[in-house]
């Protein structure tokens, strides 16, 4: 079994080959190839690459292949005593990449 741990967006992915991936937006257009050089491990058959903390000749490519919206929020803001409301929406945005 082939897989690599990289870091991206501040967190660890296991990621493996043809496998889809949701992770945080990137500013990449939608089916744009980006490269990914930030791999902490490489696993092949038979070897096993730790980084320190970046393994140096490793890279995976990874295709965007499209944006997501997350599921819209509400946010309620009010002051007791007051006569203070706020109330705003918004939703988060994710990318769907595979490698």
């Amino acid at each position: 079994m082939t897989y690599a741990v990289l870091e991206l967006s501040g967190r660890q992915f296991w990621v493996e080959e043809g496998r889809h991936y949701e992770i945080n937006r990137i500013p990449n257009n939608v089916g744009k190839e980006i490269i990914l050089n930030r791999v902490l491990l490489v696993k092949n058959e038979s070897e096993l690459r730790i980084g320190k903390p970046y393994v140096e000749t490793a890279k995976v490519t990874a295709k965007v292949l499209k944006h997501l919206l997350g599921k819209k929020t509400v946010v309620y803001k009010m002051r007791p005593k007051k006569k203070t409301r706020k109330k705003t929406r918004s939703s988060s945005k994710d990318n769907k990449n595979f490698n």
